[in-house]
């Protein structure tokens, strides 16, 4: 044998691990083979691929099929490596070459073969033994091509093979078992197909098989992927864990059952048993069920209930245990209990229970527990024992019951009868003096009234002696208007409530009531009341609130006087204006003095106007003023007024004026709006003797219904007008009573207490509201609220002079109906100077005749209070019976509400006010008529 040195070996034998280094080192010189410097280039490939691989290979190169092959052949061959390199393939396995021959002969003919798990009997380890492989065989070719050699790849299949045998076996056996089983069994593939169900399973199923097997389950099962078995399902598939539920499951007869499912990884998806556990499910529930209803019981009752294994050991107590003793749960088991017996007590009882233990008797004991106050209470334990079919004792069930009030009572008892009797007779006595020398009544009476006992204070009180009352009602005595409440008081106390103070009115002996004040306590079957007399109480209350309602009426009737007297003040001066003026008239026409007609004339119209300015206001404080709604700019108001707002409030008070852009129209009387404003400005100066600031701001408002409750409108929109001062503010009393007529909080003789209320009556009938916020010391903001005008603003055109008035057409009648002669000669002038044809009625009977007559009448102008039995409306109605079409303007001195029916004016009516000018009532009959 020679050595090869490293500078000689070929390069393709580099690496190859330990076959790599042995094929290196080797001795070639014997071989077949030769050395590997002379092998042919394609052995050369296959060598160096072989040996950098890690899977089973050999090559046999040659006619004698020389052997060469890598680290993981090796451990294939057994005890035949490493004497198998270079030796001749037939050497190396002759137990075997019978069987491989053709596969050999195939591959050197050039024809790759492949077997798959093909058993041979092997020596490797110097006995035979039973193998399986699956290898291929593939022709090496030189580089002219002819097969030189064959190169093997392989894979020792022994284990494998034989662990499916095994499987196969054992699933043989497991198929018999399973098929046996008393429970479902279902194997699921991975997609959790069901390819398999055993006999119960099929049983328990109900249904064909091919309606099953085969089929996804959750086709089988519809919705079961969404309930917790789904779930479970899904979660043992993925995480490959084994896992149990107890599922209730209604089969397709429509029967629920409980099924306990079991499911475990199978290598293809997952193998479920189940089986019906309705039953033992139906005993436990039965056992929670019996179990809950001890506890509910032992729980519920005042006693202390405890229970023992056979051997004494403590192992149960009920709640009643820990609330009385205080200690935590679970630390009185055993014999730990012993610790809370009285030290006095602790021998004597576990002598008691030991004999017990010993004989099966019941047990008896009085003995004192630690209570959770920490103080020792005496307290009755018992125990019965529960036996088995045979007699033995299987447990022991036991109370405590605290009988600290019994031992007391006992001791009590105990004492002398003379020491006790003189204890009873002493509370007694002060009981007895209690109920004689009370001033407050007491009684005693059944819940049906009637009446058991009563003090002396009856008589004193309410002059009934006792055996006047006892055996009586006392609801006989009870004031007529106060009996339902106090049979309501009687059936509260009836349920166990406590009266503090009910009061009513008991009747006297002489026939007057009393006011009494009750407390009243409930007893099993008994009242037991105590009356305070407060009659004087009640009259000196209602005393006062007479003497507060005096003064109120009294202080009206001062500004009332106030009031009318300013008003007769100014009508006589204005009477005196238009009465002088109309004097002076007839003296200068008398004397033919023409050219001072004028002045007189003027003067006696503005006196006339001025009046009826006065009455505008009169019915504004009584909220029935007719107003003359105009669409109007308020901004453009505000600042037209602006000046005069400023003269009137004087230089120590700032004006500022802050009107919001875009302000909405109102439909408002502007002359009305503009008192009111003047009126707030004035409140608002008055309120700030040392000078301050007014601020006038409107605002556009849109009020939903929150907002539009608080402040008593319709929700929707609205523009606000607020006039806010820095003054002494108002309380909220003050703010409560400010709408009132005649109330003030302004020195006699400087204010009537009128100017807020005719504010609020004019707001109210504008469709509006008015609302007072204001603090002590922080100042007062009063606010308009008038609703918004859908609508554009026209300027307001004077009315024609009378002379230039538009003229009747021919035929055109109007019939005038009002009970004040000079009304109907002034229209009714009118009318003719117009070219109308007029015809006149004193009443309304008189009028109606002639609009049911044939007459022709084109308008009717009544006043609204006639004489005759029927008011204007009613004729107008009455008249539009016959004709339909009438067209009716309303003259009146009053109220427009009176006119138009609480509000509503139907179509062709209007509404004029008197007095009013010629020149409007000729364009108002004009417009009327041609309408």
């Amino acid at each position: 044998m020679s050595e090869t040195s490293p500078s000689t070996t070929a390069a393709f034998l580099s690496g190859g691990g330990q076959m790599g280094e042995r094929m290196r080192a080797n001795d070639w010189s014997s071989s077949p083979l030769g050395w590997p410097e002379t092998w042919p280039q394609a052995l050369r490939s296959v060598a160096s691929l072989m040996l950098g691989s890690r899977f089973p290979m050999f090559a046999a190169w040659g006619p004698d099929l020389a052997f060469v092959y890598n680290d993981a052949y090796a451990e294939i061959l057994g005890d035949k490596h490493p004497a198998a390199l270079g030796r001749r393939f037939r050497e190396i396995w002759p137990e075997i070459w019978e069987a491989i021959t053709p596969f050999v002969d195939s591959a050197m003919a050039g024809e790759a073969t492949w077997a798959e798990n093909l058993p041979f009997t092997m020596n490797r380890h110097g006995y035979d033994e039973q193998t399986t492989f699956t290898f291929s065989y593939s022709p090496i070719r030189n580089e002219d091509g002819t097969v030189g050699g064959m190169f093997c790849s392989c894979t020792e299949t022994t284990a494998r093979v034989r662990a499916e045998e095994a499987l196969r076996a054992s699933e043989a056996r497991a198929s018999g078992l399973l098929e046996g089983m008393g429970e479902g069994f279902m194997l699921l593939d991975q997609d959790f197909r069901i390819l398999q169900m055993n006999a119960e399973g099929l049983r328990l199923e109900e249904r064909p098989p091919d309606q099953v097997v085969g089929r996804s389950h959750w086709e089988v099962y519809p919705g079961s992927e969404a309930m917790p078995i789904g779930q479970m399902y899904l979660r043992v598939m993925r995480e490959r864990v084994s896992r149990t539920l107890e599922h209730r499951y209604v089969w397709p007869d429509g029967h629920a059952v409980w099924l306990e499912v079991r499911a475990y990884p199978h290598p293809e998806g997952l193998a479920l048993f189940y089986r019906d556990v309705t039953e033992r499910r139906e005993r436990e529930d039965a056992l929670r069920e019996a179990e809950a209803r001890f506890q509910t019981i032992a729980n519920s009752i005042d006693q202390m209930v405890w229970s023992t294994r056979a051997d004494g050991y403590h192992d149960y107590y009920n709640q009643r245990w820990y609330d009385f003793t205080g200690v935590p749960a679970g630390t009185t088991d055993g014999a730990a209990w012993e610790g809370i017996v009285h030290p006095d007590d602790r021998e004597r009882t576990w002598e008691v229970w030991s004999a017990s233990l010993a004989s099966g008797e019941p047990y008896r004991i009085e003995y004192r527990l630690r209570h959770h106050t920490g103080q020792h209470r005496w307290t009755l334990g018992r125990a019965l024992p529960m036996r088995d079919a045979t007699g033995q004792v299987t447990r022991w069930f036991g109370t405590c019951t605290d009988i600290q009030d019994i031992v007391e009572a006992r001791d009590v008892l105990a004492r002398s009868r003379e020491e006790l009797e003189g204890l009873v007779t002493e509370r007694t006595a002060d009981r007895d003096r209690m109920w004689r020398l009370s001033t407050d009544i007491m009684l005693v009476a059944r819940y049906d009234a009637t009446i058991e006992a009563v003090n002396p204070a009856w008589t004193t009180l309410l002059g009934w002696d006792e055996r006047d009352l006892v055996g009586g009602a006392f609801m006989d005595l009870v004031h007529p208007d106060d009996v339902a409440p106090t049979l309501a008081e009687v059936g509260e106390l009836s349920e166990g409530r406590t009266t503090l103070r009910f009061e009513n009115r008991y009747r006297h002996k002489d026939g007057s009531y009393r006011w009494l004040s009750w407390t009243a306590v409930p007893a099993e079957d008994r009242i037991h009341a105590v009356g305070r007399d407060v009659t004087a109480e009640k009259e000196a209350a209602q005393a006062l609130a007479e003497t507060e309602e005096a003064l109120r009426q009294s202080q009206k009737m001062e500004a009332v006087g106030q009031l009318t007297g300013g008003i007769a003040h100014d009508f006589n001066n204005l009477l005196t204006g238009i009465s002088g003026s109309l004097e002076l008239l007839q003296t200068r026409m008398s004397q033919g003095r023409l050219t001072e007609i004028d002045r007189y004339m003027t003067a006696a119209q503005g006196a006339a106007k001025r009046a009826a300015a006065l009455t505008h206001r009169l019915l504004a404080f009584s909220r029935r003023q007719t107003l003359e709604p105009r669409p109007t700019d308020v901004n453009g108001l505000i600042h037209g007024m602006e000046e005069l707002i400023r003269r009137t409030v004087g230089p120590a008070v700032h004006i500022e004026v802050v009107g919001a852009g875009g302000l909405w129209p109102a439909l408002v009387d502007p002359g009305q709006l503009e008192n009111a404003l003047l009126n707030l400005c004035i409140n608002a100066r008055d309120a700030m003797p040392e000078g301050g600031r007014i601020t006038v701001e409107t605002a556009n408002r849109w009020l939903d219904h929150h907002a539009a409750r608080e402040r008593d409108l319709p929700p929707g929109q609205y523009l606000s007008l607020c006039v806010t001062d820095t003054g002494t503010g108002m309380s909220a009393d003050v703010v409560a009573k400010a709408f009132d007529p005649f109330f003030t909080t302004k020195p006699i003789g400087q204010g009537t207490g009128l100017g807020l209320s005719m504010i609020y009556g004019f707001a109210k009938q504008s469709g509006g509201q008015v609302r007072i916020y204001s603090e002590i010391g922080q100042g007062t903001t009063v606010c308009l609220y008038l609703p918004r005008h859908h609508g554009d603003v026209s300027a307001a055109g004077d009315l024609p002079d009378l002379a230039d008035a538009p003229r009747a057409e021919p035929g055109e009648t109007v019939l005038v109906v009002d009970d004040e002669p000079s009304v109907r000669m002034l229209v009714a002038e009118v009318l003719e100077d117009l070219g109308y044809a007029a015809i006149e009625a004193a009443d309304g009977p008189s009028g109606l005749r002639v609009l049911q007559s044939d007459a022709r009448v084109d308008l009717l102008i009544t006043d609204v209070g006639l004489p005759g039995g029927m008011n204007g409306r009613q004729v107008a109605d009455a008249a539009r019976v016959t004709r339909p079409g009438l067209k009716v303007l309303f003259i009146t001195g009053y109220a427009e509400n009176a006119a138009v029916g609480n509000g509503y004016l139907e179509p062709g009516m209007q509404v004029l006010t008197k007095p009013f000018v010629m020149e409007a009532l000729a364009s108002r009959i004009r417009d009327m008529i041609e309408a």
